[in-house]
């Protein structure tokens, strides 16, 4: 689906919200043999009982990547990722955790050298099954204006 949207549509508070995911065994092996990650805290269930979590965690990078990826619901010809700021892992994921991720526009600033393009800032939050918050980073998109 494509929604063209400009730099002047956005609105400060909109907010949406996605679907569920579930992490499985396979994202997490799939995910080390992409990244080459393959530390005992996510691939060797044994070793991790003896843990304090008790149990294989998702790897932070594979949560980003799949709440990111969880609130590409439409194209946007007018608007492309700048970047993420403000990454942070609050809690771990787990197999068999489902995550939601809401995404809130914070802000709308002009372009410091851009005039035809503004910067975009919206919040994205991951939370788990229990709405325990377990990702939150800013997502930057460099969006065209209508009036140039």
């Amino acid at each position: 689906m494509t929604m063209e949207q400009y730099f002047e549509d956005y609105v400060e508070g909109e907010q949406r919200t996605t679907g569920g995911r579930t992490i499985t065994e396979a994202d997490i092996v799939i995910h080390a043999g992409q990244t080459g990650d393959f530390y005992p805290h996510h691939m060797d269930a044994e070793w991790c009982k003896t843990q304090p979590l008790g149990q294989r965690v998702a790897h932070g990078t594979l949560v980003f990547s799949i709440a990111v990826g969880m609130t590409a619901a439409a194209i946007n010809p007018r608007a492309m990722s700048y970047g993420y700021d403000r990454l942070r892992f609050l809690k771990p994921v787990f197999i068999g955790d489902t995550l939601q991720v809401a995404v809130r526009i914070k802000e709308r600033r002009p372009h410091s050298k851009r005039t035809t393009h503004g910067i975009v800032t919206e919040t994205l939050e991951a939370t788990n099954q229990r709405g325990e918050l377990v990702l939150a980073c800013e997502h930057l998109l460099l969006v065209e204006r209508k009036c140039q």
